[in-house]
Parts: C-alpha cells; sequence; structure tokens
C-alpha cells in the first residue's frame, strides 16, 4: 500500500482483479498545482482564487501536505509576516518539535536539527482540498494516512465522476483505487488496503499576492511578540539559524532541486575547542534537551512528534537526500561557543540534540541534557532450566519449508465449488465489473475459460453476495490461487486462506516474568526467525533475492486462557503462511525484504512507548479479530 512503510503488509486480494478489466484506465494526473517563484513563496495568479497548501519535501523526494488546519495558522502568520517564523505546535501539539522559517522556506526540527523544504503550493478551489476533502489509506498501526495532494485530488475527481475503480500509474504508482470496496490494491503483489474518505476543514483560500512583511518579531494586533517558550526560542536564535541556513543551503543544495537533509557527520566547531559534533539524527540514544528556566517540565523539553504522515510510498525516480554526506562547517561570522553542562554530572553527550543545542548555545542560553525514557524490548535473561511449555499447546516449534505446489483443482471447479447458480438476477451492479448482472460480465473477451458464459451469475453460499461467475473467475486467477475464495464486498472467507509467507520457524515457550498490565500471570514468548533467499513464484519479484531484516523477532504474549488461545491461533496462521510476507518495508523503505502481513504482535515486552507493547488492554481482542479477518477463527481450532 502507500506508504509500505508505514513493512508493506500485504494480503492477496482475492476481492479485486487489478489490470484484468475491460475499462481503459483514462486518468490523466490533475490538479498537481502550480508554483510560481518569488522570493522563496509562491505566489497564485493575480485576480485567480486559489487554494493554498502548504507541503513539506520527505526523504523520498514527494511533497506531503500539512493538515488544513496547519496551513491557516501559516497563512495567518503570513499575513503577519512574510520573513517570519511559523510555530507549528501551537495548532498541532504532535507537531510541536517543528518551525517554519518563512524566509528560508524551511521546516526545521528543533530535537534533531533536521531541515526540510517547504513550499506553499496552489489547486483550483473546487478540487478537493477546497472542498476540505481529505481521502486516506490505513497503515499498518490502524491509523489514516493522508494521500499526497496530487493523489487526493485526483481520487476526488474519479470518485465525483462515478468511476468504479481508478488506476494511478499514470502517476507513477502501480495501485489500483476501488471505490466500490474503498480499498486500495497494489497491482504487482496484491496486497490490500482500505481506504476512506473524510471530511474536514477546508484549506485556506487566496487571491493575488500577499502583503509586504513587517518586522520580526511576529505577534498579536498590537504588536506584542508572543511569550511561549518555542517562540522565544526562536526569537532569541534567529539571527544564527539563518546564518546556517543559508551556509547549509550553499553546501548542500547545489542543484535546483532541493532535497531534505540534517547535518551529517559534520563537525561544527573547529577542531580542538573540546566541543562535541553534531551526528545525523539529531539526539542519538535518547539525548534530550531541557531550556533552563523556559518552562519545560522534565522530559517534555524534547517532544518526540514524528514528521506528519509520513509514508514510504515507492515511487519511480524518488531520490535520497543529497546532502547527508557532505561536511558541514560554521559559516564566517557565527561564534564557536562551549556547551555547557548543568548537571554536571559528565562529559556532554557526542550527539548533542542536534542544531537546537547549537542555536541555544549561539543565543547564550544555558542547556542541560535529560535523558528521555527508552522501551524494554527485552525481558531479563532467562536461564534454559527456566523456559517451560507453554500449557495445553503442543511442542515448542514449527517450520514452514518452500510452499508445494499441489495438483489442485482448476480455478473454475473452485469457483463453481462455493457459488450457486441464479437463473433470474437482480438488476443491480456486479461489484467486480461494475455491469449489471443481467448483462455480461465485463470481463468479456478478456477471459474464454470452457463452460462459463458471460452472463452466468452466481450467489457465494455463506454471505449470499451475487457477482457474475466470470468475474468471480478472473478475480481467483488473479489471487494466491490456493483453492480459498473471499467475498470482495463482506470478505467473508470460502475455504482455507493461506499466505506467502517465505520458509521459516516459530518458536513458543513460557518465561518467569511479567507482562506490564498481567503482573499475576507468566509471559508466553514467542520467536520468528525466517533467513533470506530467493523469491518463489506467488512473490512479487520471482527468482529475485529477498532480504530478511531483524531476525528472529521476539513477540510476547500474556500466559493467561486468552492469551494461550491467541498462541494456538498464531501457530495456525503461521502453518498457512500468513504471519509474514514479502514487500516493501513502512519503516526503512525496503524493497523485495519480509514483512508482518497485517497480524500484530507486540515486540516490546516491559513499557509501551512503541505502541507496540504492554499495557495495551484491547490489544488481545483486536489480535483475535484481524486473525478472523485472515479467516483463523476459533472453530479452527476444533477442527
Amino acid at each position: 500500500g502507500f506508504g509500505g512503510a508505514p513493512g508493506d503488509l500485504r494480503v492477496p486480494a482475492p476481492g479485486d482483479a487489478a489490470g484484468l478489466s475491460r475499462r481503459p484506465p483514462g486518468m490523466a494526473r490533475q490538479g498537481s498545482g502550480a508554483m510560481l517563484a518569488s522570493g522563496g513563496l509562491g505566489f497564485p495568479p493575480q485576480n485567480l482564487a486559489r487554494v493554498v497548501v502548504w507541503e513539506w519535501l520527505n526523504e523520498h523526494g514527494r511533497w506531503r501536505p500539512y493538515s488544513a488546519a496547519v496551513c491557516h495558522h501559516i497563512e495567518n502568520v503570513l499575513k503577519e509576516d512574510a520573513r517570519g517564523s511559523v510555530v507549528l505546535g501551537q495548532v498541532d501539539v504532535q507537531l510541536a518539535p517543528y518551525v517554519i522559517d518563512l524566509q528560508s522556506m524551511h521546516q526545521f526540527r528543533q530535537d534533531t536539527g533536521t531541515m526540510r523544504p517547504v513550499r506553499r503550493n496552489f489547486y483550483d478551489p473546487s478540487s478537493a482540498p477546497g472542498k476540505g476533502i481529505v481521502w486516506e489509506w490505513e497503515n499498518d498501526n490502524n491509523s489514516w494516512t493522508p494521500y499526497d495532494m496530487d493523489i487526493c485530488i485526483t481520487i476526488q475527481n474519479a470518485y465525483e465522476k462515478q468511476h468504479p475503480w481508478l488506476d494511478l500509474s499514470s502517476l507513477g504508482f502501480c495501485y489500483l483505487i476501488y471505490f466500490s470496496s474503498m480499498s486500495q490494491m497494489n497491482r504487482q503483489t496484491q496486497r490490500k488496503r482500505r481506504l476512506r474518505r473524510r471530511m474536514d476543514l477546508a484549506y485556506p483560500l487566496t487571491m493575488g499576492s500577499i502583503p509586504k512583511s513587517q518586522s520580526w518579531p511576529v505577534g498579536a494586533s498590537t504588536g506584542t511578540p508572543c511569550s511561549c517558550p518555542q517562540c522565544l526560542l526562536v526569537n532569541s536564535t534567529r539571527a544564527a539559524s539563518n546564518a546556517i541556513l543559508a551556509s547549509q543551503r550553499r553546501k548542500l543544495y547545489p542543484g535546483a532541486v532541493r532535497q531534505s537533509s540534517t547535518f551529517a557527520g559534520g563537525t561544527l566547531w573547529p577542531p580542538g575547542t573540546g566541543t562535541p559534533a553534531v551526528v545525523a539524527g539529531g539526539a542519538a540514544k535518547g539525548e534530550g534537551l531541557r531550556v533552563a528556566g523556559a518552562g519545560f517540565g522534565p522530559g517534555q523539553g524534547v517532544p518526540s512528534a514524528a514528521l506528519p504522515g509520513l509514508n514510504n510510498l515507492n515511487r519511480p525516480g524518488t531520490q535520497r537526500g543529497a546532502g547527508l554526506g557532505a561536511r558541514a562547517t560554521v559559516p564566517p561570522g557565527v561564534p564557536a561557543l562551549p556547551v555547557k553542562n548543568l548537571n554536571g554530572t559528565g562529559p556532554v553527550h557526542p550527539a548533542l540534540a542536534g542544531m537546537t543545542g547549537i542555536l541555544m548555545c549561539a543565543a547564550g542560553l544555558p542547556v542541560c541534557l535529560t535523558r528521555a525514557p527508552k522501551p524494554i524490548l527485552h525481558p531479563p535473561p532467562v536461564s534454559k532450566s527456566d523456559i517451560k511449555p507453554v500449557p495445553g499447546v503442543n511442542g515448542i516449534c514449527r517450520k514452514t519449508k518452500k510452499k508445494q505446489l499441489k495438483k489442485s483443482k482448476t480455478p473454475e471447479d473452485v469457483v463453481r465449488r462455493y457459488i450457486q447458480k441464479v437463473k433470474n438476477p437482480p438488476d443491480e451492479d456486479c461489484t467486480i465489473c461494475m455491469e449489471r448482472l443481467v448483462t455480461s460480465s465485463g470481463y468479456e473477451g478478456v477471459l474464454s475459460p470452457r463452460g462459463i458464459k458471460p452472463e452466468l451469475v452466481g450467489k457465494l453460499g455463506k454471505c449470499g453476495h451475487m457477482y457474475h461467475l466470470l468475474c468471480l473467475l478472473a478475480m481467483y486467477n488473479n489471487g494466491n490461487k490456493d483453492g480459498s475464495l473471499q467475498c470482495p464486498t463482506c470478505k467473508a472467507i470460502y475455504g482455507e486462506k493461506t499466505g506467502t509467507q517465505p520458509p521459516g520457524k516459530m518458536e513458543f515457550h513460557l518465561i518467569p516474568h511479567s507482562l506490564p498490565g498481567y503482573t499475576d500471570s507468566k509471559t508466553i514468548r514467542i520467536v520468528y526467525d525466517i533467513p533470506t533467499g530467493i523469491q518463489g513464484p506467488e512473490h512479487p519479484n520471482p527468482g529475485k533475492k529477498f532480504t530478511a531484516r531483524g531476525f528472529p523477532r521476539h513477540c510476547y504474549l500474556p500466559d493467561n486462557e486468552k492469551g494461550r488461545k491467541v498462541l494456538k491461533l498464531l501457530i495456525v496462521a503461521w502453518d498457512r503462511r500468513l504471519i509474514f510476507t514479502i514487500g516493501t518495508s513502512n519503516t526503512t523503505g525496503e524493497s523485495d525484504t519480509v514483512v508482518w502481513n497485517e497480524i500484530h504482535h507486540k515486540t516490546e515486552f516491559g513499557s509501551n512507548l512503541t505502541g507496540h507493547g504492554y499495557p495495551d488492554p484491547n490489544y488481545l481482542d483486536n489480535v483475535l479479530a484481524e486473525l478472523l479477518a485472515q479467516g483463523v477463527s476459533e472453530a479452527t481450532l476444533k477442527d
């Protein structure tokens, strides 16, 4: 899916048949916006109303939109001072570390020093942003990520024209959007994600140019500067940040295209001063910053919000930031000042929270270090004698080998097995081809199987949904061809659904430690181990090598009745090759690698800082629902 990043978890999508429809895509790129440069800011044509969308450039070379509320905030500041700074945390608490410098058109993250170009882009008022319409895809954390704005507008245009589906290949992506099932499918892998259309605040409208800039600092209508801690910091470090930004821009952005960059591996003080260098990524190993007396409480100095809407959609031609290997030096006129460790507990950590430390010191502000909490990923050491089998579960290990291609029934036999023929179908749409059921299938002429006429209609046995038999056959041929069928409307599974998990080993046992929230129970530890290998015919790139990062992977369940039930079902899912698949990692962006496959696991033992730990009172119920969606239910254990 989009983001593959947030491991691209893919499931064969028997509900849709990518690339087989007889309808031409016919979707050209629309509403991509025009950028008119004028002193770093974009301006719409005179006397022509346009919707303003502020966007930031991520590390994959894609412009990601800020929310409508954030864009309104930026525009309001812009009207006051076109050369000022915008503190994003004032409108969105999740963006607390971020400041936009309107003069240099960069977003600056205060806790790491990361800078990214921003732009002011324009779209038609009748397009999705002008109407407050947001299209989003469901990421692997069960939260929703907005599409890039040009994709959002294209999806909305197709939706308004009542197209049944949309091919995004014209925008450089191998994805199909199906409006009937509100889903997105990867054409290569058939991995499917949900999408949704949401109404939000409309983006701001503008016409012509903006007022001339006023003097810094920006304040209320009385001219009084804002006194919040972040604005005080921005005010006091303005001159130093501008000098450093200008210097880095000359060094890191020699070309026309500005790529995202951080101060990587560079020495920002002359050798011999005894002052630490700044390392890419800023505050490594959990070091944070706190401004003494500036109103930040302990542990609050560096809000750890992630960049908004980050996704790692693999788009052809995207590039990583070009300046990551460049040496950064202090520009002339910027003093090299030592950092003061107010705690007096030892030397300053080498990765001093990036640019914030530099700017604060340049402004003469005292700095002290605070240590951000670290996730507790693993339990205390456990001796072999303390490891026990899980009560009620046979064995301690399951292995899977390469998929054996069985001589199964033909696709026609599989489809006929699960449907009942309908002699007098109702006059309604087949939600696969979007033709009426009383007419021939949209796949007539595309598929010509023996014994299945294009006008034949069947009803699925359990759920009763009706489709052309030819459409069901096309859907099955485009899936995993494992003898199972999944209703594209209600997702009911017929037969035993299997996945594309590569060969590996699953171990499970008890350890004598308790999870947060389950202090009265021991812990079930699951260890998955999958080696690198060669992709098979069911994978995205058959014959190509795949990687397996981060193995063995340790996961944890409470040793209670429900936890043991989840373990038994996970074993079934493992045997059916549903736990992992091969795709694109949504954390690293790496393709052809082993990734999770839509069944969430808890990999953080003693905390829940990453969202993958405990306490989480709803986790066991949620994972049972995810297993059920894959056709792995409690009834499976009774068979």
